[in-house]
């Protein structure tokens, strides 16, 4: 080290060691602000003071922020509000910093691709540097206020909260619980009449905070998204208390809840940020497929370079997948991202959701556009996907191709939910059926499958729904037509769709008639006529053993006789005679035919 080099070395709150290398200054030491002095604070706890979120979120230069570039993230503009004598949020003007509770509130706007005349949010964010924004009834009551001003305005609610949870003093105690709890109902209000809350956790959350943002984003009926950052964490008691109550604790609150080991494998958070301003990006990708101006009834059509008669089988790998010589009674296996990939327009990138969660790898989960128009696109894995976790003796060994788990269900369901009355559903599917193993019925799978055949019931908003390989079983009853009128129901040509497939009914439902084909087969026939002519001793035996094998061959084969007629009848045409489904299109139409219900929904 030269001695122009300056290196300090810092711990930040709970934070890992930094090491940071500078230069020597001989400016004078000026007297620091009350203002600077909190943001100092702040990332001593290794959090970051609101106003320099805010500053960075209006563009000015040097906040403690840098968001990462996005397009829709130009100068935005804050206005602060606070409580008036009535209680009701109004604007403020008044010097940053001088808030007089734990929160900040306002609104914020962004010109947008979408939105130039601006995309509104009310903005709500915890200030740290007073008692680790803890909750009593000032915080409450504007919390309160910020959720009646988003639903009057009719905008999404951005919240980034840092808190120690209910505030605990010694002139203050249970009515603090009350406050959290009356905007725990107001949440509960507020999400059930269909309000978007949004939250990024970018530092330690605790107790009833944590319940908030449960309650606002983790249910099957909510809207908002929830983004976490490595430093972020959710817990119900802080790792001291657990440790002095006894409790089993981690290393620190990260361990007990941070997205890394409890809230990405769990899906209770949808998306991982590398930083603040990397949540800024998801968020604003969010609010791209998602945000609806205020009098207007569903999210804007982004304009695009894409044909909507593009056919996705230009693309020779996946007309190889949609044709009869490539993949033979659509059995092979295959990455349904790049059937959804082809699908989407190619000038939107797609946002995806549960990415991290556990057991959920068969399901797939896009906010992306097709034609332009947003849409929750959903594909089900049609390949082996390595399980992550060790297998318990009652379950598979590794999550099966074209098959619900637990998991995947609740993800789809949550996901056909939150785009419930805000932007269609489009699903490919190729789709054997929910797995019945003891390990997935133990783990909620009729629940969880029950919860895809609710949300469906209770879509507002079109459907479409594609067989793109085969379509099978229970998975068949949760996304029928007869569930939904805004649903339709599209096959490719020679895809398969059915009560069950033809192998597994050979097997199972037609065994007798099997066996009964095989005992009748002339080769059998000729083999027992050998049989009964040979004489008693070595020679019968060996005649006998070989009618035996030859019975069990036969029955394999005339197994995969009855499983082709099987699946013969139980076409996708018959699908469409009987109703079940609308129409059997050809590969090549799969984008435009999307579109076109998109057109007319």
């Amino acid at each position: 080290m030269s001695p122009s080099e300056v290196i300090s070395v810092a711990t930040r709150g709970r934070h890992r060691l930094e090491v940071h290398e500078s230069v020597p200054s001989c400016a004078p030491i000026r007297p620091a602000s009350d203002y600077h002095v909190r943001v100092e604070l702040a990332r001593r706890l290794g959090t970051i003071y609101p106003y320099e979120i805010i500053r960075a979120l209006e563009g000015s230069p040097g906040a403690d922020v840098v968001l990462t570039p996005h397009p829709d993230m130009a100068r935005g503009r804050f206005e602060e509000h606070d409580l008036d004598a009535d209680g009701r949020l109004v604007p403020v003007t008044r010097p940053r910093g001088m808030n007089a509770a734990t929160v900040v509130v306002g609104l914020v706007t962004h010109h947008t691709r979408k939105h130039p005349e601006g995309l509104t949010r009310v903005f709500v964010a915890s200030d740290p540097t007073a008692a680790m924004g803890a909750l009593a009834e000032p915080e409450c009551r504007r919390i309160l206020a910020a959720l009646e001003l988003a639903e009057a305005m009719k905008l999404p609610l951005e919240w980034l909260p840092v808190s120690a949870g209910a505030k605990i003093a010694m002139d203050s105690g249970t009515e603090n619980l009350d406050w959290t709890a009356r905007v725990l109902r107001r949440l509960v209000e507020h999400t059930q009449a269909g309000g978007e809350v949004n939250i990024i956790v970018a530092g330690v959350n605790v107790g009833a905070q944590s319940y908030w943002n449960a309650m606002a984003t983790m249910l099957m009926h909510t809207r908002g998204i929830l983004v976490m950052t490595p430093e972020g964490s959710m817990v119900l008691t802080g790792k001291k208390a657990l440790e002095v109550s006894g409790s089993v604790a981690a290393e620190d609150e990260r361990g007990i809840g941070g997205f890394e080991r409890i809230m990405g494998p769990n899906g209770q958070a949808q998306f991982q940020a590398r930083n603040l301003g990397d949540a800024y990006r998801i968020l604003f990708e969010h609010y791209a497929h998602s945000y609806v101006a205020p009098g207007e009834t569903h999210p804007r059509r982004l304009a695009t370079s894409d044909p909507t008669e593009r056919s996705v089988v230009a693309d020779a790998n996946i007309a190889s997948l949609f044709s009869e010589v490539g993949n033979p009674g659509r059995k092979r296996a295959f990455a349904i991202r790049d059937v959804m990939q082809a699908t989407i327009d190619q000038d939107a990138p797609p946002l995806e959701r549960f990415a991290a969660m556990d057991g959920g790898e068969t399901a797939v989960v896009w906010d992306a556009h097709v034609g332009g128009h947003p849409a929750c696109v959903i594909g089900f894995e049609s390949k082996v996907v390595a399980r992550k976790d060790k297998a318990p003796l009652d379950g598979p060994d590794s999550w099966s191709g074209g098959t619900l788990f637990p998991q995947s269900s609740k993800k789809v369901a949550r996901a056909i939910n939150q785009a419930s009355g805000n932007r269609p559903v489009v699903v490919l599917a190729n789709l054997s059926g929910f797995d019945g193993s003891p390990e997935s019925m133990r783990r909620w799978q009729l629940e969880h499958g029950a919860e895809i055949g609710r949300a469906v019931v209770n879509f507002v908003g079109p459907i479409v729904f594609v067989v793109i390989g085969r379509y099978h079983g229970g998975a068949y009853v949760v996304f029928s037509k007869t569930l939904n009128p805004n649903l339709t129901a599209l096959a490719l040509e020679g895809s398969y769709a059915s009560v069950i497939g033809g192998s597994p009914a050979a097997a199972v439902v037609f065994p007798r008639e099997v066996r009964r084909r095989a005992a009748r087969d002339p080769r059998f026939a000729a083999a027992q006529q050998r049989l009964a002519l040979a004489q008693q001793g070595d020679e019968s035996e060996r005649l006998r053993v070989e009618s035996e094998k030859l019975l069990s061959d036969l029955v394999l084969e005339h197994q995969g006789h009855v499983a082709r007629e099987f699946d013969a009848i139980h076409t996708v045409e018959r699908a469409v005679a009987v109703g079940s489904l609308d129409a059997v299109i050809p590969a090549a139409r799969l984008r435009p035919a999307i579109i076109e219900v998109l057109d007319r929904g």
